[in-house]
Protein backbone atom coordinates (compact mmCIF):
# COMPACT_ATOMS: atom_id res chain seq x y z
CA UNK A 1 0.00 0.00 0.00
CA UNK A 2 1.38 3.39 -1.03
CA UNK A 3 1.58 6.22 1.42
CA UNK A 4 -0.48 9.32 0.67
CA UNK A 5 2.66 11.47 0.93
CA UNK A 6 4.47 9.46 -1.76
CA UNK A 7 1.56 9.30 -4.19
CA UNK A 8 2.09 11.67 -7.13
CA UNK A 9 -0.79 12.40 -9.46
CA UNK A 10 -0.57 12.67 -13.24
CA UNK A 11 -1.40 16.39 -13.00
CA UNK A 12 1.58 17.01 -10.72
CA UNK A 13 3.84 15.10 -13.13
CA UNK A 14 2.64 17.20 -16.08
CA UNK A 15 3.09 20.43 -14.11
CA UNK A 16 6.63 19.44 -13.15
CA UNK A 17 7.47 18.61 -16.79
CA UNK A 18 5.97 21.87 -18.07
CA UNK A 19 7.85 23.98 -15.54
CA UNK A 20 11.05 22.13 -16.39
CA UNK A 21 10.66 22.87 -20.10
CA UNK A 22 9.81 26.56 -19.64
CA UNK A 23 13.11 28.14 -18.74
CA UNK A 24 13.27 31.90 -18.88
CA UNK A 25 15.77 33.82 -20.96
CA UNK A 26 19.10 34.32 -19.28
CA UNK A 27 20.09 37.95 -18.86
CA UNK A 28 23.34 38.71 -20.65
CA UNK A 29 25.38 41.82 -21.29
CA UNK A 30 27.00 40.42 -24.45
CA UNK A 31 25.31 42.90 -26.80
CA UNK A 32 26.46 45.87 -24.76
CA UNK A 33 29.98 44.51 -24.27
CA UNK A 34 30.25 43.99 -28.01
CA UNK A 35 29.02 47.55 -28.73
CA UNK A 36 31.65 49.01 -26.40
CA UNK A 37 34.32 46.82 -27.99
CA UNK A 38 33.31 48.17 -31.42
CA UNK A 39 33.64 51.75 -30.16
CA UNK A 40 37.06 51.17 -28.61
CA UNK A 41 38.61 48.68 -31.07
CA UNK A 42 36.55 48.45 -34.29
CA UNK A 43 38.72 45.73 -35.88
CA UNK A 44 38.98 43.42 -32.85
CA UNK A 45 36.73 40.44 -32.13
CA UNK A 46 36.03 38.48 -28.95
CA UNK A 47 35.74 34.73 -28.42
CA UNK A 48 32.71 33.11 -26.80
CA UNK A 49 34.77 32.10 -23.74
CA UNK A 50 36.08 35.66 -23.33
CA UNK A 51 32.55 37.02 -23.72
CA UNK A 52 31.40 34.67 -20.99
CA UNK A 53 34.14 35.93 -18.67
CA UNK A 54 33.30 39.56 -19.45
CA UNK A 55 29.59 38.86 -18.92
CA UNK A 56 30.30 37.31 -15.51
CA UNK A 57 32.49 40.26 -14.57
CA UNK A 58 29.87 42.85 -15.54
CA UNK A 59 27.13 40.90 -13.76
CA UNK A 60 29.25 40.66 -10.63
CA UNK A 61 29.99 44.39 -10.61
CA UNK A 62 26.30 45.14 -11.16
CA UNK A 63 25.42 43.02 -8.12
CA UNK A 64 28.11 44.70 -5.99
CA UNK A 65 26.96 48.22 -6.91
CA UNK A 66 23.31 47.32 -6.34
CA UNK A 67 23.94 45.76 -2.93
CA UNK A 68 26.17 48.65 -1.82
CA UNK A 69 23.54 51.17 -2.95
CA UNK A 70 20.88 49.22 -1.05
CA UNK A 71 23.01 49.33 2.11
CA UNK A 72 23.51 53.08 1.69
CA UNK A 73 19.77 53.66 1.31
CA UNK A 74 19.12 51.65 4.47
CA UNK A 75 21.76 53.61 6.40
CA UNK A 76 19.95 56.81 5.41
CA UNK A 77 16.56 55.30 6.36
CA UNK A 78 15.30 55.51 2.77
CA UNK A 79 13.41 52.86 0.84
CA UNK A 80 14.40 54.11 -2.62
CA UNK A 81 17.75 53.76 -4.35
CA UNK A 82 18.41 57.03 -6.16
CA UNK A 83 21.22 58.13 -8.45
CA UNK A 84 22.96 59.55 -5.39
CA UNK A 85 23.25 56.09 -3.77
CA UNK A 86 24.45 54.57 -7.05
CA UNK A 87 27.05 57.32 -7.43
CA UNK A 88 28.32 56.84 -3.87
CA UNK A 89 28.42 53.05 -4.32
CA UNK A 90 30.48 53.43 -7.50
CA UNK A 91 32.88 55.79 -5.71
CA UNK A 92 33.31 53.25 -2.91
CA UNK A 93 33.73 50.19 -5.12
CA UNK A 94 35.90 51.52 -7.95
CA UNK A 95 39.37 52.66 -6.99
CA UNK A 96 40.72 56.17 -7.61
CA UNK A 97 40.77 57.39 -11.19
CA UNK A 98 38.50 54.59 -12.42
CA UNK A 99 35.82 55.64 -9.93
CA UNK A 100 36.05 59.29 -10.95
CA UNK A 101 35.78 58.36 -14.62
CA UNK A 102 32.81 56.03 -13.96
CA UNK A 103 30.98 58.73 -12.00
CA UNK A 104 31.51 61.35 -14.72
CA UNK A 105 30.30 58.93 -17.44
CA UNK A 106 27.27 58.00 -15.35
CA UNK A 107 26.41 61.63 -14.65
CA UNK A 108 26.68 62.42 -18.36
CA UNK A 109 24.41 59.48 -19.23
CA UNK A 110 21.75 60.47 -16.70
CA UNK A 111 21.83 64.09 -17.97
CA UNK A 112 21.48 62.87 -21.56
CA UNK A 113 18.55 60.63 -20.60
CA UNK A 114 16.71 63.42 -18.75
CA UNK A 115 17.28 65.84 -21.64
CA UNK A 116 15.66 63.45 -24.11
CA UNK A 117 12.45 63.16 -22.03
Amino acid sequence: MKSAALKVTNMEKRTAKASHKLKGKRQTYATYIYRVLRQVHPDTGISAKSMGIMNSSVGDMFERVASEAAKLSLYNKRRTITSREIQTAVRLLFAGELGKHAVSEGTESVAKCTRSK
